[in-house]
């Protein structure tokens, strides 16, 4: 009886797995023996006294996905989300790790909040949550955030963001990268203008126009963008761009990039699909910030993802409750869930368009965000578990296993998110994920939560 045959709970906790007939993302097929959380062997025609075999035909395997941008909004916002439904929606969409935000009520910008979010996160299990801190108290712009503390805690935090807000005074954002170069951080910086977007409401363009909503500059991105990649360079510190969205950013990030200055770059999966046109109904589930841009901005992101000059997609998934979505344009709330559509996304966006093969999958949705996290094992000071390592004998058993055959509708209501917030609500999306493994055992089995 194969794995697929199972019930899955059934399967889990079985301790040894052998996976049968597997196709890697470089095209092979391989079985994969997994055992004490980690891949003890790969090849052809294994076997595995008293292991579960779960049968691989026709899957592809794919190191378990890395997220560096989600809001699980615990503490605070439980009625939106909490770390447990957060990560049951990752471990469904083939996240093995994922980021969780600062944004939370209190702010992550101290050491005891973003251990309370960490232990939550090994509590639950099913991923590995790695708390992002506050670049600055309150998220208020004002004075910078317990940096040093949350890099010292338990939670190890190496990444800072301000998301929802721009670190919008350039001497803050100076200081701020200063401060973390000294322990190898990364400031996450989400562009916007702040004097630029006052009541933004929508791309600003003839969509923005027609609907008598207030426009939403892509010069209010580029322009913190291009400042923030000088001071990163003047100070000769990690700069990370969060949900980059105009095709004026992907060039700004390229220039950088070219200069061997330490920049890297995100887009989410909705900016490599949707554009601002879908918001001629006034529907708020396509509100969001950065807003949805126009086509020529999405070829250019998918273009920069497709090149490497973007180097990873990350959902930005920002779960509301119903009352906050669905209201009037004007006062509902910017965002999107994505940790369950999030591969199927970038399968249909960048897969069957050739733009990428499932090699460069595994690494812009791994092996990338891993190293931009520190989560690969090339950062001795920390010792959270490896993540985007490839599916070779003696790495982590992190790993997702993906129908690309499968097709269907996207219905919010069977998502584990405790939000229904999805713009591809009623769309036909390729794939399925049909198992997830954490350090060797099944988080995801037959497309169902094994825990």
């Amino acid at each position: 009886m194969t794995g697929r045959d199972m019930a899955a709970s059934e399967l889990a906790g079985s301790g040894t797995w052998l996976i049968s007939g597997v196709r890697l993302a470089d095209g092979e097929l391989a079985d994969l023996i997994l055992a004490g959380g980690r891949i003890t062997e790969t090849g052809t025609g294994l076997t595995a006294a008293g292991a579960r075999v779960l049968d691989g035909a026709g899957l592809i395997a794919l190191p378990g996905l890395v997220d560096l941008h989600a809001h699980l909004r615990e503490p605070g916002r439980e009625d939106a989300e909490t770390v447990l439904t957060g990560t049951r929606a990752a471990a469904l969409g083939g996240y093995t790790a994922v980021h969780a935000m600062a944004n939370t009520t209190p702010v992550a910008d101290t050491a005891g909040v973003v251990e309370q979010i960490w232990r939550l996160g090994r509590q639950a299990g099913l991923c590995d949550v790695r708390p992002v801190g506050a670049v600055t108290s309150g998220l208020e712009g004002r004075q910078l955030a317990e940096l040093g503390a949350m890099a010292d805690s338990a939670a190890q935090v190496r990444i800072f963001s301000d998301d929802g807000r721009c670190v919008s005074d350039a001497m803050l954002m100076r200081r701020a990268l200063e401060y973390v170069k000294a322990f190898g951080g990364v400031i996450a910086q989400h562009a916007q203008e702040p004097r630029l977007t006052d009541a933004a409401q929508l791309n600003e363009g003839e969509m923005s126009g027609l609907l008598g909503l207030t426009g939403w500059p892509a010069v209010a991105e580029e322009a913190i963008i291009a400042r923030d990649c000088l001071l990163a360079a003047h100070v000769g510190a990690a700069l990370h761009v969060c949900h980059v969205s105009t095709a004026g950013s992907v060039e700004i990030i390229r220039w950088a990039k070219s200069k061997g200055w330490r920049v890297t770059a995100e887009v989410t999966p909705h900016h490599l699909m949707l554009t601002d046109d879908l918001a001629a109904n006034y529907d708020p589930v396509y509100k969001v910030n950065p807003p949805l841009r126009t086509r020529a901005d999405v070829a250019a992101l998918r273009a920069g993802l497709a090149d490497g000059t973007i180097d990873c997609v990350a959902t930005d998934h920002a779960p509301h409750p119903v009352e906050d979505k669905e209201t009037e344009w004007q006062v509902a709330a910017f965002g999107m869930t994505g940790l369950e559509t999030a591969l199927r996304v970038v399968h249909a966006t960048m897969v069957e368009t050739g733009l990428l093969d499932w090699a460069g999958v595994a690494d812009r949705m791994s092996a990338r965000p891993a190293a931009i996290g520190q989560l690969d094992g090339n950062s001795p000071a920390l010792s959270a578990a490896l993540h985007g390592r490839p599916l070779d004998p003696g790495s982590p058993a992190n790993l997702v296993l993906y129908d690309p055959a499968a097709r269907s509708i996207v219905d919010p209501a069977q998502h584990a998110s405790r939000s229904r917030n999805t713009p591809f609500a009623g769309m036909g999306l390729p794939g399925q994920v049909i198992a997830t493994f954490l350090r060797g055992e099944p988080t995801v089995l037959d497309g169902k939560l094994a825990r």
